[in-house]
């Protein structure tokens, strides 16, 4: 590191994003709505009437992503059979189901991304699979548990209300629906409201355009499973965008278009992937012992938490930063060891690190401007890592051009193009990977308010930040569970991790409660209270910091108050999560909960924990 001049680079991040900073925050994007409406139809599968559900389930869980899958399968596994999943898409997926843009593939490696491998009996056929075999592994999980026997497609929920006479939730739906369930979990994701630019004049234009979960094949040929963009040789396309959608895409979009914008704001950390097929026999020999999934979730998660393993399974560049780590923690002498030694190596660590992806660009990119434009100025945890093997290619093609709007974004959308600088480029089809709605209210990008006990809202319960226990349980609104990372372990480099984990917690704490009779089960005041005081006393994010460029890791560069400090995992890293979470089960005292039979769930009697 005696090459690298610290203080200059740490004032040319500042200076990056600083100008980058707006005051609007999250309120310059605006949602789907009016003339772009029908951005968010679905063109894969068409709606199949059907008569609205009157019935009872067990457990209602709210998305057909990974959450909904992994828990549904959990609870199959628990033997509660009667297990109904509500999805608005047309099938299993989620976010897989949503982007099938062309070059769409997990950017966490197969192994440890794609849930359920080692139950299904399923080979990943790359180390970073493509979207379409994620989504055909959603469909067999789906197949491999029954989920589809009770599942409600192309279904949204609209209301969703605790009826405490009954001890059940009432789910009403866009489809008339109006059912009920003992239990009710929700997995809704992050990615799965799109969001659109605020640019000015965004509605004028009148040629094509469409956002990327929605890509339109219709218009530029080809397919999700890689077919040439065939209708795009004679067309004019600009992409809005560049972080992993349009890292994914413009290679794609490079080869096919007869010229190509690509309208940057903030350029992506963009490292080597080094994708190549899985060769069956090394699969079959890291198979052959059971467990293997888990060992190689847990190793990958100890060498993301300040590279805690021995060893390094997965060997890429989540782990990369890890272990660059671990060797200069290691390099410190013991009596100079403090937290204080420790940032300054991460640091150092991370510089070293960004230092080479910089070097990268100017290695692949032959255009010595272009290259200069295509290099990230922030710590390489800032913004979402990118792992690409053909981006930065795409820029030596002749129709390709880098449109750098040196952190301002485009100025505005016209009839016939995009200004950015002041200059206006004429295109046929405007193309916003301008990504999804992460750090707006849960509530808002569920579309319903679930209504608890006594009438109280989510959202009043959550108006000044998330409370939960473990962040699966909510106090005031029982029987309901959520699936996410937030209040967690919070492992954002590998969400399923995150999501296996809660379906587990799930199943455990429903069976445990038909075993036992119990009508309700919900956190106690003081038990939720005494989480959320645990998550404060840590050190708070380590992704995203305030001194970041702006992005949805730190709510656009804006402090969001308590709201933001609560927006945080376990305050000694993911794998003390797990722990605890896999030891807490194992005890079947539910520490924190509180179970109530039918006799006495006004409050009579109130049981917390097993009995």
């Amino acid at each position: 590191m005696a090459t690298v001049d610290k203080e200059a680079l740490r004032a040319k991040y500042r200076e990056e994003r600083d100008k980058r900073l707006r005051p609007d925050g999250n309120d310059q994007y605006i949602r789907l709505t009016g003339r772009f409406a029908h951005y968010l139809d679905d063109p894969y599968t068409p709606v199949t009437e059907r008569a609205p559900r009157t019935d009872h389930v067990t457990v209602a869980f709210i998305g057909g992503g990974f959450a909904g899958l992994v828990t549904g399968a959990r609870l199959k596994e628990a033997g509660v059979e009667d297990v109904r999943i509500v999805e608005k898409g047309g099938d299993f997926g989620g976010t897989w189901y949503w982007n099938r843009y062309p070059g769409a593939q997990c950017d966490t490696a197969s192994f440890v991304y794609m849930p359920l491998l080692e139950e299904t009996g399923h080979m990943p056929t790359e180390k970073y699979a493509h979207g379409p075999e994620i989504l055909e592994h959603c469909r067999r999980i789906g197949k491999h548990y029954g989920l589809y026997d009770n599942a409600l497609f192309h279904t949204e929920v609209l209301d969703l209300t605790w009826d405490e006479q009954r001890s059940r939730w009432t789910i009403r739906t866009n489809r008339g629906d109006a059912f009920t369930a003992q239990f009710v979990a929700m997995g809704i994701g992050p990615l799965h409201v799109p969001k659109l630019p605020g640019i000015p004049g965004i509605d004028s234009f009148q040629g094509h355009s469409f956002h990327t979960s929605r890509w339109d094949y219709a218009y530029t040929g080809g397919d999700p499973s890689g077919a040439p963009l065939d209708r795009l040789a004679d067309k004019r396309v600009a992409i809005i965008g560049t972080g992993a959608t349009a890292v994914q895409c413009v290679p794609h979009l490079a080869r096919a278009c007869q010229e190509l914008y690509v309208f940057q704001r903030t350029p992506s950390s963009v490292d080597v992937r080094d994708n190549h097929p899985i060769d069956p026999q090394w699969f079959a020999a890291v198979t052959a012992t059971p467990g293997w999934q888990q060992r190689w979730l847990e190793n990958f998660t100890a060498n993301q938490a300040g590279g805690l393993a021995d060893e390094d399974l997965v060997m890429d560049g989540w782990t990369d930063i890890a272990r660059r780590f671990r060797s200069r923690i290691r390099a410190i002498p013991p009596a100079e060891l403090s937290q204080e030694t420790m940032l300054a190596a991460f640091e150092d660590a991370d510089f070293e690190k960004m230092e080479e992806i910089r070097a990268r660009v100017d290695a692949v990119v032959r255009d010595s401007d272009t290259a200069s434009r295509l290099k990230a100025w922030y710590r390489q945890l800032c913004k979402r890592p990118c792992f690409h093997d053909e981006y930065l290619q795409a820029f030596n093609l002749p129709g390709t051009h880098l449109v750098d709007t040196d952190g301002k974004g485009v100025e505005r959308i016209t009839e016939k193009g995009v200004v950015a600088a002041g200059r206006e480029y004429e295109v046929d089809c405007v193309i916003y990977a301008s990504g999804f709605e992460v750090t707006t209210d849960y509530t808002r990008r569920a579309g319903y308010d679930l209504v608890g006990r006594g009438g109280r809202r989510l959202s009043e319960h959550w108006a000044d930040g998330m409370r939960t226990l473990h962040g699966v349980h909510v106090h005031g609104f029982p029987n309901a569970f959520i699936v996410q990372p937030t209040q967690g372990a919070n492992l954002i480099s590998n969400i399923p991790h995150n999501l296996t984990e809660a379906g587990r917690t799930i199943a455990v704490t429903v069976r445990h409660a038909l075993d036992h009779g119990y009508a309700q089960v919900e956190p106690t005041k003081e038990a939720e209270d005494a989480w959320v005081e645990l998550l404060l006393s840590g050190a708070g994010r380590l992704l995203g910091s305030p001194d970041c460029t702006p992005g949805y890791y730190n709510n656009e560069g804006h402090d969001a108050g308590l709201k933001g400090r609560l927006n945080v995992g376990h305050p000694h890293g993911a794998m003390a999560f797990f722990g605890y979470i896999d030891q807490w089960r194992r005890s079947g005292t539910f520490d924190g909960l509180a179970f109530r039979s039918v006799a006495d769930r006004f409050g009579r009697r109130e049981t917390a924990g097993a009995d």
